[in-house]
């Protein structure tokens, strides 16, 4: 029975000391990096530990050192692709460092990312990844400055959190570059689908300040200035609105292509969004891409099997995670990001990663009237 027993829950740390002929304090002491040690001493526990298959409590180390060897990461929509490879970017870094990730998916509801928060707070990881679903309404995040928590924002920016450090996509320049692929090719009515469409006269107005803009925004103000630098003037009516919903998008975009013919292309801001133009452009009866061509956001699997393929705006999402988890692993070490250096300045990382657009079959020269 005490055999089964053993080999259910493992050797103790009592074991380990009688294995190594010293106090359960000094073996304690010695596989934990705590306190005053002889090495030889160390490496005859180490040993012992070794021979009898010993796993130290993370319980019990974390009320030794302080640490919990966790991070948090708290996202919107964890079966969204986007952020599902940015926390294979997160996992890949922090294991390295023998950290492991709690993850909280929120679903955009703020009440789902307080109670998140405030796990955090109460110290339960060492650090935290946060794609926060609103913006606007962040004093959640105060509880965790409290707690002295180092965190590092993910993907959305937070203007009222400047001394919070940030690894986003450069989502304004990145779409302006998709826009101008298609002015390139001699479009001129250029629609854009985007979960942002109720807010071009707020983004039009903040054209100069596109960092601060949420990504939807910051790729609406992408298109305006693309259209702009052509010296085109935007068309309200060609900034069609939807949610991050398939149907929705399709049903609002294919509604625009049925009423106005004189569209001859399409950029849709996201990888939803994307699927849903692409439907609603195959629906339209219009031969694609010899008489509407598009461009898409992320580059997703499906992109690549649909006929014509699809022109994409990469997203680098994998190396974004990577570089969140590599600076909140510094912060982790060396301190929150609002602590102020010797010369009284905030240490403060707001990184922008490009994307970059793949050209495939989906987007061709405007047809001649």
């Amino acid at each position: 029975m005490r055999e089964r027993e053993h080999q259910t829950r493992g050797p103790s740390l009592i074991e380990v000391a009688a294995e190594a002929g010293v106090s359960t304090a000094t073996a304690g002491r010695a596989l934990g990096g705590y306190g005053q040690v002889s090495q030889a001493t160390a490496e005859r526990v180490r040993a012992a530990a070794a021979r009898l298959g010993y796993r130290p409590n993370g319980l019990a180390r974390s009320l030794i050192n302080g640490s919990t060897q966790a991070i948090a990461v708290v996202v919107t929509d964890v079966g969204n692709p986007f952020f599902a490879q940015a926390l294979r970017g997160v996992v890949d870094k922090v294991r390295t460092a023998g950290y492991e990730v709690l993850l909280f998916n929120t679903d955009s509801n703020l009440d789902a990312e307080r109670n998140a928060v405030r796990v955090l707070s109460e110290k339960r990881v060492d650090g935290a990844i946060i794609a926060t679903g609103s913006p606007a309404d962040t004093e959640h995040l105060d509880s965790l400055r409290d707690a002295r928590l180092p965190f590092v924002l993910l993907d959305r920016p937070v203007p009222d959190r400047p001394d919070v450090d940030s690894v986003m996509i450069a989502n304004a320049a990145s779409a302006r570059t998709a826009v101008r692929h298609l002015i390139s090719q001699g479009h001129r009515r250029i629609a854009v689908l985007t979960e942002a469409g109720r807010e071009l006269p707020y983004v039009v107005d903040r054209l100069g300040d596109c960092r601060t803009m949420r990504p939807s925004a910051a790729r609406l103000a992408g298109y305006v200035l693309a259209m702009r630098s052509a010296r085109l003037e935007p068309d309200p009516a060609l900034v069609v609105h939807a949610p991050y919903q398939r149907e929705i998008a399709a049903r609002a975009m294919k509604k625009l292509l049925d009423a106005d013919p004189s569209v001859t292309a399409v950029f849709a801001t996201d990888n939803v969004l994307s699927i849903g133009a692409y439907q609603a452009i195959q629906a339209s009866g219009r031969r694609f891409p010899e008489e509407i061509s598009m461009v898409g956001f992320d580059d997703q699997e499906w992109t690549t099997i649909v006929r014509p393929q699809l022109t994409v705006v990469r997203q680098p999402s994998y190396e974004l995670g990577a570089r969140a988890a590599g600076l909140l692993l510094r912060r982790i070490a060396n301190g929150p990001a609002w602590d102020r250096g010797t010369d009284g300045r905030l240490d403060l990382e707001h990184v922008e990663l490009p994307a970059k657009l793949i050209r495939r079959s989906s987007t061709a020269p405007v047809p001649s009237s």
